[in-house]
């Protein structure tokens, strides 16, 4: 007999496409696995060249957009940061103080709420104090103002400097002022008036050696860019339009700064200037510390009443 012959594969076309399905899925498992192992770092398969390129995923992230807080939220919390306004009124004692008043002449002044006099009554206990504590009557009296320069927008009043005439001069001497023209008749009438010195450029270089000096200097416009060099030497007596020390009518500066009297805002917010001597009557003080206070409202803004 014949022996037959029998195949392990089978033939024809029928079986090729088979074949190449698997061929493929082989192929894909093997890349699959390729990658996992690169992936996670560890040993390369025998079969797969380790410097084959990394086909790694690219993922692409969007900003998250920042969410507007809302304006209701904003408004509540400021509320909420104001301090609470206690009312006394009608409390036995001051909130976080041991009573209204002391009963004794002698008493720790944090217990109790400060007393507040009006300004005749705060000049007649500064007089029965002199003579309480034994001190000379001729003394100068001060006044110390806080004034509030906050406007709207975080914004502030800026400094100013003010010359005041005064009712009742407490001074015995006239001030020392100098008066920069160039003009000869404007030096004239300067020195008729009272100037101590009265001139142009010349006198630049004396005030700079420091053999001349007076307690206020004026000026006309036209010689003002000539002064330049003593704005680090005079400073604050740097003659300045704001302070009424640059203008053309000489006779009326000079009036005004012989007897007048100057104070300045000094740390931003702070007023701290004599007004008297103790030993002026008590309408007198008075009268000079009112001319005081109204010139100084005069500085306020107009949208401020």
């Amino acid at each position: 007999g014949t022996v037959q012959y029998v195949s392990l594969f089978s033939h024809g076309p029928a079986a090729f496409p088979d074949m190449a399905t698997c061929t493929r899925t082989v192929w894909k498992v093997l890349a699959g696995c390729r990658r996992q192992l690169l992936r996670a770092g560890g040993p390369a398969h025998a079969g797969v060249s380790q410097t084959a390129p990394r086909n790694l995923p690219v993922r692409t992230f969007a900003a998250v957009k920042a969410l507007k807080k809302d304006k209701k939220e904003d408004t509540e919390k400021e509320v909420k940061k104001q301090k609470r306004v206690i009312d006394d009124k009608d409390r036995h004692k001051p909130y976080g103080k041991t009573a209204w008043a002391p009963v004794d002449d002698v008493y720790i002044m944090r217990y109790y709420p400060r007393t507040i006099y009006d300004a005749a009554d705060a000049i007649d206990m500064l007089k029965n104090f002199q003579v309480l504590d034994f001190t000379p009557r001729e003394q100068p009296v001060y006044i110390d103002l806080r004034l509030n320069m906050k406007l709207e927008k975080k914004k502030k009043v800026d400094p100013f400097v003010s010359t005041v005439h005064l009712p009742h001069p407490f001074k015995t001497k006239m001030n020392k002022v100098l008066v920069f023209t160039e003009d000869a008749n404007q030096a004239k009438v300067a020195q008729e008036n009272g100037a101590v010195f009265a001139g142009g450029a010349e006198l630049i270089q004396p005030i700079l050696d420091d053999e001349i000096s007076a307690d206020f200097y004026i000026a006309v416009p036209d010689i003002l860019p000539k002064l330049v060099p003593l704005k680090n030497k005079l400073r604050k007596k740097f003659p300045k339009s704001k302070r009424g020390s640059v203008g053309i009518h000489i006779s009326k500066m000079l009036e005004l700064f012989k007897t007048g009297h100057e104070y300045m805002v000094e740390s931003d917010c702070y007023i701290r200037t004599q007004i008297a001597m103790l030993d002026m009557p008590k309408e007198r003080i008075f009268a000079n510390l009112q001319t005081i206070l109204i010139d100084v409202c005069s500085h306020r803004p107009a949208d401020m009443g």
